[in-house]
């Protein structure tokens, strides 16, 4: 018979394990408050350097995360990443999406805890940001970045937005991706519609804490993930994009034609139907730069917005 002293040793043992696992079980989300960049392919860097600086008025600087890639800044914390196109590669010119949070290590915890696999370590770039990646339902590189404390700041007197408002890239299945935005990690609807009434092709999930947002493409057809083997690759261009918040297409309008900053291919301005003024650039390699007038000028179609939209 074990003295009692030794019982409660034992069960003082058995709760010291116990307790932080549960824990880290039972940790709180830590908030993730808007879009950080996106990460896309480029064939021709000359070209594409043009379109983000020249035509979309970034700053172009080296990329901690990456020495292969560059970064175009619209903001001391957003960006678009320019990564040269892999020796074997699809249509597809999208590597991720990337969403900022509060703390990179709280949330790889957060989200391991909740059965979405993570990687060992979060990464550290010389810049002091943190980050980590981690796969959607459909296969789909979604990465997560703690900015760095003191971000340099961003000087752009050209640039048309100083705000990402949204991304967007195509999917299959609704239900899949709202199991991982939606249910672990706290998105929230922001508005639905699609080219006519009663068909949904676009699904927008707002961050958990901000009024950024991921927009679903929905791709038609059997397929359940990759790329529909009849897509073509400005389609999925158009599908795989960022969104640059402006309060006003039309004087964003005067500035691109003033300076001869209109890309060969464009498609505005115009109202979406979500309401907004948009007006669609498009990259040398058919990556899609839409921008977005903030706030709605007219009734949307097909659903309402259900929660606040950007301002600034």
């Amino acid at each position: 018979m074990k003295p009692k002293n030794s019982l409660f040793i034992l069960f003082v043992a058995l709760i010291s394990v116990s307790i932080p696992a549960f824990a880290q079980a039972g940790e709180s989300r830590p908030p993730i408050i808007g879009i950080s960049h996106i990460s896309v392919y480029s064939s021709d860097s000359a070209k594409t350097e043009a379109f983000y600086v020249h035509d979309l008025g970034g700053v172009k600087r080296g990329d901690p995360e990456n020495p292969k890639g560059v970064r175009f800044y619209f903001s001391p914390t957003q960006f678009v990443e320019v990564l040269p196109l892999p020796a074997e590669h699809t249509i597809s010119r999208l590597d991720h999406v990337a969403f900022q949070t509060t703390d990179a290590e709280g949330l790889k915890r957060y989200m391991a805890a909740h059965g979405i696999a993570v990687p060992a370590t979060v990464g550290e770039g010389d810049d002091g940001s943190h980050w980590f990646d981690v796969q959607d339902p459909e296969g789909n590189k979604v990465e997560f970045v703690q900015p760095p404390a003191h971000p340099a700041a961003i000087n752009s007197p050209n640039a048309i937005s100083d705000h990402i408002i949204h991304v967007g890239y195509m999917v299959h299945s609704r239900s899949a991706e709202d199991a991982f935005y939606r249910t672990v990690l706290g998105f929230r609807p922001y508005w639905y519609g699609g080219m006519t009434d009663g068909v949904t092709s676009w699904i927008s999930q707002q961050v958990p804490d901000g009024t950024d947002w991921i927009e679903y493409m929905l791709a038609q057809g059997p397929e359940t993930k990759g790329i529909p083997a009849t897509m073509e690759a400005a389609q999925l261009g158009a599908m795989d994009h960022f969104s640059l918040g402006v309060h006003d297409i039309k004087k964003v309008a005067e500035i691109l034609y003033s300076g001869d900053r209109i890309p060969e291919r464009t498609s505005g301005p115009k109202v979406g139907r979500d309401g907004k003024w948009q007006y669609n650039l498009f990259g040398p390699d058919g990556t899609r730069a839409e921008t977005m007038e903030f706030q709605p000028a007219v009734k949307p179609c097909c659903s309402e917005f259900t929660a606040s939209s950007p301002t600034k």
